[in-house]
């Protein structure tokens, strides 16, 4: 039976089976594609879990591509297992798409069956940068983070997404140009680069300069300036109308409402708890066309932006 099993094939045991329990719970804002060495596991809502059984020797990693990740696992945050040694850790090779936490449902004892957490960039030293491929022999000494273990072929884990309710920052991800519906010779430009209330963000040629540079995330977010935080895409007000032009604004408690943004997973650019999306006017890539709001319709070109 042991050939059946391997990281390379997620096999999934019977019910009443003999094997590591794996509860996988989403605290993420909202739903997430869930993988398991590659395999998706189907879509998660936010605040449900689903649980797997796996063999007790099984070694590989639970993931989501959300939040710009990978199907395959090759850019985010993924939680690890090294079944045999009773080994757990948490591996971010480069976007950090989601926090994680990996709880074993055994008691902390000298040091061993520790939670994993990182839900911040600030925890890399927590965490691996690449995937480890070799792991140090049982001990009864516990290894030291970012490998943490907790013996017992009985033991299971949670783990959590978005341990702390929402995404990452937009600060703990580097800034990117945004593009219309892929047209990556066209950005999302700030007029003229000045960092001031009032700027119009229009379409423009891609020119690699600081004001096509923006800080985005997926799901709740601000869009930020490279240049100064605090500056954001702005709609106007928290109720706009169709055609009300896009610009720049400082943040604070006042404006909040008119920066705060949904970055959908069809890529639409979205204003919170509104039906109102970020718009290409007339769907012109003609430099110097300034952004506007205007009603979300799926699949309208005219309101898809790409993110690399």
């Amino acid at each position: 039976m042991r050939a059946l099993f391997s990281a390379a094939a997620v096999a999934l045991l019977l019910p009443g089976s003999l094997g590591r329990v794996y509860n996988i719970l989403n605290h993420c804002i909202q739903g997430i594609n869930v993988y398991i060495d590659g395999k998706s596991q189907g879509r998660v809502p936010s605040g449900t879990s689903i649980v797997r059984n796996l063999p007790k020797d099984w070694s590989g990693y639970i993931y989501s591509d959300a939040n710009g990740g990978r199907a395959d696992g090759s850019n985010g945050t993924k939680a690890g297992f090294h079944g045999e040694g009773g080994y757990y850790y948490i591996v971010d090779e480069w976007r950090f798409n989601t926090g994680l936490r990996i709880t074993p449902d055994s008691p902390i004892k000298n040091g061993f069956c520790k939670p994993a957490l990182c839900d911040h960039k600030a925890c890399v030293e927590s965490i691996y940068p690449h995937n480890p491929t070799t792991f140090p022999p049982a001990s009864n000494t516990p290894p030291q983070p970012p490998l943490y273990s907790c013996p017992g072929h009985d033991v299971g884990y949670q783990v959590t997404f978005c341990p702390f309710g929402g995404f990452p920052s937009p600060r703990d991800s580097p800034p990117a140009a945004i593009h219309p519906n892929g047209d990556k010779s066209k950005c999302i430009d700030l007029r003229g680069g000045v960092v001031a209330n009032g700027t119009a963000i229009q379409i423009h040629d891609c020119n690699g300069s600081k004001g096509q540079q923006w800080l985005i995330s997926a799901g709740t977010t601000v869009i930020g300036t490279f240049d100064n935080f605090a500056y954001n895409v702005n709609a106007g007000s928290a109720n706009p109308r169709n055609g009300d032009k896009v610009m720049l604004w400082v943040f604070d408690d006042s404006t909040s409402s008119a920066e705060t943004w949904i970055y959908t997973e069809d890529k639409r650019i979205q204003l919170y708890r509104t039906g109102k999306c970020l718009d290409l006017p007339n769907g012109s890539t003609a430099n110097g066309n300034q952004l506007q709001i205007w009603d979300c319709i799926r699949g309208n070109t005219n309101q898809i932006w790409t993110i690399p």
